[in-house]
């Protein structure tokens, strides 16, 4: 089997139903006061209810959320199933695959590497990596808001590698290789095309400027300082932290069709895994601009729309804009995560859903359902 589907999606460049439910379960919210008060019910009750219905009108086979708002208690919930063929339920404490919620975290790194003032937004990455399509013209921040025009690894000659070997260990520098063997997309902020070779050569900046492998310093810099004690980045084909979903995708027969997992593929543009409850913390950090200074928190929340890419309003750097709030999705080998915060009132929201390549992301097909509702939840107190 060479699992068109995922081939299908990952060389687009786009890394980018009536099931069992469980009730809701309350955990404590990072940010929440002394003595958090639950959401109101009405609240839940339309989340849970939309949930539901996007799962089933979409044979979504299971669905996790957690909402976590300042003075609440975060809610958590899951629906469905985990796993089809062995029945096991989906709960709020599983791990999942960030995909491209990883983009977030590496460009959040490369903005460290500005406050520290080892690097500028300015600096062209012909500086770290030679033989880049216009290396010499593009710059750190046309990597970091998709608008370098530089090639997409998802070439031909690496489908038919990856298709010859599912469970081959890539490196960064080899999928960065498939890239530099093709010409640009196009000149230099000529355009704006969500491309996954950008956060790759961002990854290998960090790790350069660093001097040291990008999973140590996403653990140095990120993930111990914000206590995210369940996310890590992945180094092995598909090993896992504690339960997980199977990934499914749809079959030739519309039914879902479980899908393989290789994390090397995906690099610091998609190979870190985590909970509902680290995906609420880090969505809160990255919408917050918490490990960054505020001017340059500023600057990355200046963007575009996409030409092409996700369904995002408007793409920043290295997240994007949803509704008025800001993070990322994920999407790839049969998952699709979301996680979203709104600097205005503080709340932040973690999705995931066990289903991909379906033509749309349903965690933000979902999320804008629900956004009004989140919207509406008055202040605690």
């Amino acid at each position: 089997m060479t699992h068109r589907w995922t081939v299908g999606i990952i060389a687009a460049g786009l890394f980018l139903a009536g099931c069992s439910s469980e009730s809701a379960e309350p955990v404590v919210s990072p940010s929440a006061s002394a003595t958090p008060q639950a959401l109101p019910s009405e609240t839940t009750q339309i989340l849970q209810a939309q949930l539901t219905k996007t799962m089933q009108r979409n044979d979504v086979p299971g669905g996790a959320v957690e909402v976590c708002v300042p003075g609440y208690e975060a809610w958590a919930t899951a629906e469905g199933l985990a796993d089809i063929e062995s029945g096991t339920a989906m709960t709020t404490d599983m791990y999942w695959p960030l995909r491209s919620v990883t983009k977030s975290y590496t460009v959040t790194l490369l903005l460290q590497l500005v406050d520290e003032g080892k690097v500028s937004l300015d600096d062209t990455i012909d500086q770290w990596i030679p033989d880049v399509p216009n290396g010499d013209q593009i710059t750190l921040r046309q990597l970091a808001d998709m608008s370098s025009g530089a090639p997409e690894y998802t070439t031909q000659a690496w489908i038919e590698d990856y298709v010859a070997d599912p469970q081959r260990a890539f490196t960064t520098e080899e999928l960065i290789a498939y890239a530099l063997a093709e010409p640009a997309q196009f000149a230099p902020g000529e355009r704006k095309v969500y491309t996954n070779t950008n956060t790759l050569l961002l990854g290998e900046v960090v790790a350069q400027e660093y001097g040291q492998p990008f999973d140590q310093v996403v653990t140095e810099q990120i993930i111990v300082p914000l206590g995210l004690t369940q996310t890590r980045y992945e180094t092995a084909v598909n090993e896992w932290p504690g339960e997980h979903p199977t990934g499914y995708t749809p079959g030739d027969d519309g039914q879902p069709e479980a899908e393989p997992n290789n994390f090397t593929v995906l690099g610091p543009a998609g190979a870190m895994t985590s909970t509902l409850s680290d995906m609420c913390r880090w969505a809160t950090a990255l919408g917050s601009g918490e490990l960054l200074e505020p001017a340059t928190q500023q600057v990355r929340l200046q963007g575009a729309p996409l030409e092409q890419g996700p369904e995002y309003d408007e793409y920043l750097v290295g997240m994007g804009s949803l509704e008025g709030w800001v993070g990322h999705t994920g999407e790839g080998f049969g998952h699709t995560v979301l996680v979203m915060h709104n600097a205005e009132s503080g709340a932040s929201v973690a999705i995931g859903m066990n289903t991909s390549n379906r033509g749309k992301h349903l965690p933000t097909r979902y999320f804008r359902k629900i956004a009004p509702t989140l919207d509406a939840i008055p202040p605690a107190g």
